[in-house]
């Protein structure tokens, strides 16, 4: 009983310690990704500005309209689905309180509002985020179980060049589209309940949305497209090519991708709704 009381006791103390260890660990863990992340992007940004640049150093147009058709156009319909739920749960919810106001026709205004500046581009990357991202990162995973990277590495080929600059580039071109698809849905399918459900005049309902809308709301909600596909496509990537361990580890790396890929769109977004806020542009 002594004995036991003791090795208690000892746990007890050391509590802390491991819990700060812990904390310390996943700190290092973020600075980690952070730091990788960053190295990963200088290097696929060298390697698309010697494509501009030097006529010898070509990506392949191929991989990037491949990558384009798998990446964002597979991903359409899933966005319009999607981002047309939420403009009619956006009219149905907020209609009721702007009609306590005599208001009903406002439901445009905020429609608009919401998705061109905050719900379109998140809408959209968190749909390619489980339909693209983790494809990406299984499908370089695999390819690194397979020994086909130490193969392109052999012949002298560099990966980042032939395997995360045409992702990269699809995965940002298809964001900054697919926002704009998600965007007109949203707004079209809560102009439809407007008008034919909560008896608002489809002339007025139009006029509401143009004067309510500014170029400002849809370069802000196009900016935040832009940054989610490029952290996107370089959180899938690194991933992908950091797999080892075989089927379990293609699998932990795809689990990873959705994880950190959605915490860091929800912070950036927070980022640049904050600047966006502090310099006058809500």
């Amino acid at each position: 009983m002594a004995e036991q009381s003791e090795s208690t006791a000892a746990a007890t103390a050391n509590a802390p310690i491991r819990l700060l260890d812990s904390w310390i660990d996943f700190w290092m863990s973020i600075f980690d990704l952070v730091g990788s992340l960053f190295w990963l992007g200088r290097d696929t940004c060298e390697w698309m500005w010697r494509a501009f640049v030097l006529r010898r150093v070509r990506i392949g147009s191929g991989a990037i309209t491949s990558q384009l058709v798998r990446v964002g156009v597979r991903s359409i319909s899933i966005v319009m689905l999607v981002s047309g739920s939420i403009g009619i749960i956006l009219a149905l919810q907020t209609s009721p309180t702007l009609e306590q106001y005599g208001q009903t026709d406002k439901v445009a205004n905020l429609v608009g509002v919401s998705v061109f500046r905050e719900l379109g581009p998140l809408i959209a990357a968190i749909v390619m985020v489980g339909f693209a991202g983790a494809s990406i990162a299984a499908e370089i995973g695999t390819m690194v179980v397979g020994e086909e990277v130490e193969a392109l590495e052999a012949m002298g080929l560099n990966p980042v060049r032939y395997l995360v600059v045409p992702r990269l580039a699809a995965t940002v071109t298809s964001l900054l589209a697919l926002a704009v698809v998600s965007n007109l849905t949203a707004v079209f399918f809560g102009m439809v309940i407007g008008t034919l459900v909560l008896g608002i005049p489809y002339d007025l309902y139009v006029s509401n949305t143009i004067s309510q809308l500014k170029m400002s709301d849809f370069l802000t909600g196009l900016m935040k497209a832009g940054v989610f596909g490029l952290l996107l496509g370089l959180i899938a990537c690194y991933n992908g090519l950091r797999v080892t361990g075989g089927a379990a580890g293609v699998g932990k790396a795809t689990t990873e991708t959705v994880v950190q890929t959605v915490i860091f769109v929800i912070l950036s977004d927070l980022f640049f709704s904050a600047i966006f806020y502090a310099i006058g542009w809500t």
